[in-house]
C-alpha cells in the first residue's frame, strides 16, 4: 500500500509545483516593460492604444515603462490631491494630442514618449501655484506648456540623436522656468510661491529629527511627481517595484544620497524633511544604475557618483535660482546624467543604446564597444538598458 501512495504523492507535489510556476509566470507578465501588451494592442482601437501610451508616459517621469505602474501612480496622485491628478492626466493628454496634430510618429505617441514632459509641466504648475486647488484658469498655461514640450522635444531630438543622447526632461525644465519668469509670484492671474534657496538659514531652526530625515528619503522619490505625502509616495515606490526591483533600490539609494549631500551642506531642515533634496539624486542614481548602463559594480559606483553630483549641483542651482524666487526643478540631474552618458573609456563599453531601453533586469545582453562604436552581443538576444 505504501508503494502505491508514493507515486501519488510525487504526482501531487509535481502538480502543486506546476501550479505555483504558472501563477508566478502569470504575475511576471505584469512586471517590466510589458511588451506583450503592445503586440496585443496592435490591432485594437487607436484610442485604446493612446490610453496605454498615456499610462506609459506617466511612468516615464520616473524612468519606468509599465502601464500598470502608470495606473498606480495616477492613483497615488489622486490620493495626494484630485486636482493634481487631473493636472497630470491633462498634461499627458495635451502633449500627446499635440504630437498627433503636428504629425509626430504615431508609434512614438502611442509609446508615451511625448507624454511625460507635458505631465511634469502641468504638475509643477499646480504644485507651485499659490491660487490653490481647482483654480480653473491654470488649465490654460498647463495645456499650452504641455503642448510646447512637444515642439522642444522634436527639435532637441534631431540634435541629441547624433550622440545617442535622450532628450530626457530638457523640454519640461525649459518650459517651467520660462513660465515662472513670465508670471512671477505676484501675477494677478497665475501667482506662484517663490522658491527659497536651500542654503538659507532658518532663524528658528531646531535640532535635526532623524525620523523626519528618514521620512524625507521616501518623500524624495515622491517629489519626482511633486508629491509631499508619505502614503502616496509609498504607492509610487510600489509602482517602481512593479517595473523593476533594481530601479527601486537605486531610487531609494539616490534619494538617501541627496539627503546626505544636503546634510553636508547644512541646508534648511525643511528641504531635508520634504524630500526636495532627494529627487535629483534619485533620478541620477536610477538613470545610471542599471538603466542606461549594464549593471555591475563599476556602473553601480558610477550611479552613486552621479547621485552625489546631481545633489550638489541641485543645491548650487537652488541657491542661485532661489535668489530670484525660481525653482531649480530637475535641471541638476538632467545635466549630470547627460554628461555621464558622454563618458568615454572603459565605462562606455557598458553603455546601453538609447533605443534599446528596457527594464534593468534584462540589460545584460549587449554592450557598446567604445572602440568600434558598434553594439555587440554578450549573453542572449534580449536587449535592454532599463
Amino acid at each position: 500500500m505504501w508503494m502505491d501512495t508514493k507515486p501519488e504523492v510525487k504526482g501531487a507535489n509535481r502538480r502543486q509545483t506546476n501550479t505555483i510556476q504558472h501563477v508566478l509566470n502569470g504575475l511576471l507578465l505584469f512586471t517590466g516593460d510589458m511588451r506583450h501588451l503592445d503586440k496585443y494592442m496592435q490591432d485594437k482601437l487607436f484610442v485604446l492604444q493612446l490610453a496605454v501610451g498615456a499610462l506609459r508616459g506617466v511612468t516615464m517621469v520616473i524612468l519606468a515603462n509599465n502601464p500598470l505602474s502608470g495606473a498606480l501612480i495616477l492613483i497615488a496622485l489622486y490620493w495626494t490631491s484630485p486636482w493634481m491628478s487631473l493636472l497630470g492626466a491633462l498634461g499627458v493628454l495635451a502633449s500627446m494630442l499635440t504630437a498627433l496634430i503636428i504629425g509626430q510618429d504615431s508609434a512614438e505617441v502611442t509609446a508615451g514618449v511625448h507624454g511625460y514632459n507635458g505631465m511634469l509641466v502641468a504638475l509643477l504648475m499646480g504644485a507651485l501655484s499659490s491660487a490653490g486647488d481647482w483654480y480653473w484658469w491654470l488649465l490654460v498655461p498647463a495645456c499650452l506648456g504641455s503642448a510646447t514640450c512637444v515642439f522642444l522635444y522634436s527639435s532637441l531630438s534631431s540634435v541629441l540623436d547624433r550622440w545617442d543622447l535622450p532628450v530626457s526632461v530638457f523640454p519640461f525644465n525649459t518650459v517651467i522656468i520660462l513660465y515662472l519668469l513670465c508670471t512671477g509670484p505676484n501675477n494677478p492671474y497665475f501667482p506662484h510661491y517663490p522658491s527659497l534657496p536651500p542654503g538659507t538659514l532658518d532663524p528658528n531652526d531646531t535640532d535635526l529629527v532623524p525620523a523626519e530625515v528618514m521620512r524625507g528619503v521616501v518623500l524624495g522619490v515622491g517629489q519626482i511627481y511633486a508629491c509631499e505625502e508619505l502614503g502616496p509616495s509609498f504607492l509610487i515606490l510600489g509602482a517602481v517595484l512593479l517595473y523593476s526591483p533594481l530601479l527601486l533600490l537605486h531610487a531609494l539609494l539616490g534619494s538617501a544620497i541627496g539627503i546626505l549631500a544636503g546634510l553636508s551642506m547644512a541646508v534648511r531642515h525643511e528641504c531635508l524633511y520634504s524630500g526636495l533634496l532627494g529627487f535629483n539624486g534619485a533620478l541620477g542614481c536610477m538613470s545610471i544604475g542599471g538603466l542606461c548602463f549594464i549593471f555591475n559594480w563599476r556602473t553601480h559606483l558610477l550611479a552613486i557618483a552621479c547621485a552625489f553630483f546631481s545633489s550638489y549641483v541641485d543645491i548650487a542651482l537652488g541657491n542661485l535660482l532661489g535668489t530670484v524666487g525660481l525653482s531649480a526643478s530637475s535641471w541638476a540631474s538632467t545635466i549630470i546624467i547627460t554628461l555621464m552618458l558622454l563618458l568615454t573609456g572603459s565605462l562606455a563599453t557598458y553603455r546601453i543604446p538609447s533605443d534599446q531601453v528596457m527594464a534593468p533586469e534584462h540589460n545584460r545582453s549587449f554592450r557598446l564597444s567604445w572602440k568600434s562604436g558598434k553594439v555587440t552581443e554578450v549573453e542572449s538576444t534580449d536587449v535592454g538598458c532599463g
